[in-house]
């Protein structure tokens, strides 16, 4: 009986590069679970709040007009004012709502020193939100 010798075939090397492939797909599932699951974790308490006539929410950011024209009159609400009625009736918005926005239109001819005369009276009376009015350029 003779010993034969055994043939080994000769196997694929191993591969020193790892596979990325899977490991992306199973992150790209993780990403739609949690994507779809996120919105579903905030809303978790659920109630039945009572009902009441006085808990009516505010409809939209109120906000009052206030326009300074070339003289340097005030207007409020297109209403002729004072300074002084002005500020009054400034904090008395301020303290009604808070949030409430002032439109500021003010005339190119305006000094500046009338338009920062009314951002103090504003701020003053607590409203923070002022927003410049102006007319787009013409092209």
């Amino acid at each position: 009986m003779a010993f034969g010798r055994l043939e080994r075939t000769v196997g694929e090397p191993p591969m020193s590069e790892i596979n990325v492939t899977p490991l992306v797909d199973v992150m790209l599932v993780l990403v739609v679970i949690f994507i779809i699951t996120a919105p579903l974790l905030a809303s978790s308490i659920r109630l039945d709040l009572p009902k009441a006539e006085g808990t009516q929410s505010s409809e939209a950011p109120r906000f009052v007009t206030v326009v300074v024209d070339a003289q340097g009159a005030l207007f409020l609400n297109d209403q002729p004012v004072t300074s002084a009625q002005l500020a009054e009736q400034l904090a008395a918005t301020g303290k009604k709502n808070p949030d409430t926005e002032i439109q500021l239109r003010a005339d190119q001819g305006v000094p500046y020193g009338k338009v920062v005369e009314v951002m103090g009276a504003a701020q003053k009376a607590g409203l923070s939100r002022i927003g410049f009015v102006a007319e787009p350029a013409k092209q």
